[in-house]
């Protein structure tokens, strides 16, 4: 019996291991086979070079340049000779007051006092001076005493050589500017603030090199910062050196510094621009005079200008004689004789300081300043006969 129970458990046994091998065999699908790829499928046996990305790039502005300041373009002063004539019409309205008014007069048949009289009013206004005009009008009465009457041409004659007597045509009006051995001619420019010194300072430098002069400027007018940029511009112009120093600074040094550097340059002309203060009489004395002391370490000063406006009349005169009696003025420049009907101021000037016109401005720009030349002055003054 009991190997009977066996060998039902051992059946039983057999059958459950027979269908736990059959049962997972039947739940197994069959995986379809994989496709099989086509000849354009497979991959190439050499790889191809990957085409290269291009990449556009916008472009870059530049980076904006720095503006570069541009050199100021050096001028060539116009010739000097024969510039007072070109200008001549500059002074039409002297003419009027002056030349024209005397010409009207001096052509009438008879002349009686009351046109000598007319004649003297005409000269003092035209700021000819007292002294002047009584030596002028006793030439002429002279004259028509004489001659007797004659035509318009004749008496415009006569009139202009006594108005270039009365010049002084003999007088030395030359700039001494020629440089001298191993240094340079120092032209020291002084005259009140107002006058048109330091623009003047720039015109003078452009008559120098219009001749043919190198010039170097000295800017020791140190009390108006304007008056030193204004003279550096000017140099600028004509492409000539400034020498300048601290504002409020010693004028002396500036000066004694500026005839240096022309030593050491090579310069054939230095102009010294100097303060026109007239606060009191001492204290420009002593200012003009160190300056001058200074200057004159190097050498002697050749030319001291001194800078008067015709505009001032008789006033201006009295301003003038200051200066004179500070510094050994060796001729005047004589400005804004444009503006002006008093062209006789001219003859006053000689007169009361005893000193030669030596240049006159007749307009505002950079070359009208002409140097002076009696018998060209006084043809301008008396115009064209009717």
């Amino acid at each position: 019996m009991e190997y009977v129970v066996a060998a039902v458990i051992l059946l039983v046994v057999l059958l459950v291991g027979a269908v736990g091998l059959v049962v997972p065999r039947m739940r197994r699908k069959e995986l379809p086979p994989p496709p099989v790829p086509t000849v354009e499928e497979l991959p190439p046996l050499v790889e191809k070079a990957e085409e290269p990305v291009v990449v556009v790039e916008e472009p870059v502005a530049a980076p904006a340049e720095a503006p570069v300041a541009e050199k100021p373009v050096v001028e060539v002063p116009e010739p000097t000779a024969g510039r007072l004539v070109r200008l001549r019409a500059r002074l039409a309205r002297s003419q009027t007051a002056l030349g024209r008014g005397l010409l009207t007069v001096l052509s009438r048949d008879h002349l009686e006092e009351d046109d000598w009289e007319e004649i003297e009013d005409s000269l003092i206004t035209a700021d000819v001076g007292v002294e002047a005009t009584q030596v002028i009008v006793e030439r002429l009465r002279e004259r028509v005493r004489v001659l007797g009457t004659r035509t318009v041409a004749e008496v415009r004659e006569q009139l202009a050589e006594e108005l270039v007597a009365a010049l002084e045509p003999d007088l030395d009006r030359s700039l001494r500017t020629m440089p001298h051995p191993g240094r340079p001619a120092v032209v020291m420019v002084v005259g009140v603030n107002g006058a048109g010194k330091t623009t003047t300072c720039g015109k003078i430098g452009r008559v120098l090199i219009a001749d043919g002069r190198t010039v170097l400027f000295g800017a020791a007018d140190t009390f108006r910062a304007a008056a030193t940029e204004q003279l550096a511009t000017w140099g600028e112009r004509v492409g000539a050196e400034t020498v300048r120093g601290p504002e409020a600074g010693d004028p002396a040094s500036v000066a004694f510094d500026a005839v240096k550097r022309g030593i050491e340059t090579g310069i054939d002309t230095v102009v010294v621009d100097t303060a026109g203060r007239l606060q009191n009489k001492v204290g420009l004395m002593d200012e003009l005079g160190k300056v001058k002391r200074v200057v004159e370490k190097h050498g002697p000063v050749d030319e001291t200008l001194l800078v008067l406006d015709a505009t001032t009349g008789q006033n201006g005169l009295e301003q003038a004689r200051v200066f004179t009696e500070v510094v050994d003025v060796t001729g005047v420049v004589l400005t804004k004789l444009d503006g002006t009907a008093k062209g006789g101021i001219v003859i006053a000037v000689q007169r009361k300081l005893g000193i030669p016109v030596k240049l006159v401005g007749l307009g505002e720009g950079p070359d009208d300043l002409a140097p002076f030349e009696p018998a060209a002055f006084v043809e301008a003054l008396l115009g064209e006969t009717a």
